[in-house]
């Protein structure tokens, strides 16, 4: 399996998702991010099995596959390249990885693809819209109050409740309680 892609604008896309993947994960596939190639599309899958983030991007390849890759090796690789094409070549046998560019030639030990827990579907079709705006406003507004108790994640994020005429977010880390109807 072989891919093209510009290193900038993979480093920034990988950036973009990379904040999911925690140094110590209760399974150690979660620290490599999910490449699926179809065609001339790259998905892109990091979790560590609460939160899950996804990014396509524009590829140049032909051919179809997928690999686990080890995030934080293949963003030291990106960020000491300069803006240029990389070559992402695949061994689909012994999950190796290959990545050439004007600079030289970088090897990695991927994993095996199957091992990556799959990203759970939404039952229920629901979607509200939310000026950016006054979520904005509202996450400023309480997010002060959250927690950084790892013993507490209930307390750690807002709690918001979307109605039919207005949202409420609430937070709370314990000892301040902070709603907000918007």
């Amino acid at each position: 399996m072989k891919f093209i892609v510009n290193s900038s604008y993979l480093l920034k896309q990988l950036s973009n998702i990379n904040g999911v993947i925690t140094t110590n994960p209760v399974v150690p596939i979660l620290e490599n991010f999910l490449f699926e190639i179809n065609k001339n599309s790259l998905t892109v899958t990091a979790s560590d099995l609460q939160t899950s983030m996804i990014t396509e991007l524009n590829i140049e390849s032909k051919e179809k596959g997928n690999i686990a890759v080890p995030a934080r090796i293949l963003l030291d690789t990106l960020k000491n390249l300069p803006d240029q094409p990389v070559t992402f070549s695949v061994d689909e046998s012994t999950y190796t990885i290959e990545i050439s560019s004007d600079n030289g030639r970088y090897k990695l030990s991927g994993e095996n693809a199957t091992d990556f827990p799959k990203v759970p579907a939404v039952s229920n079709d629901f979607s509200a819209s939310i000026s950016s705006d006054v979520l904005a406003r509202a996450l400023n507004n309480t997010i002060f109050a959250t927690s950084s108790d790892e013993l507490r994640p209930a307390m750690t994020g807002v709690y918001v409740n979307l109605g039919e005429k207005n949202t409420t977010f609430v937070a709370t880390d314990g000892h301040r309680l902070v709603p907000l109807s918007q």
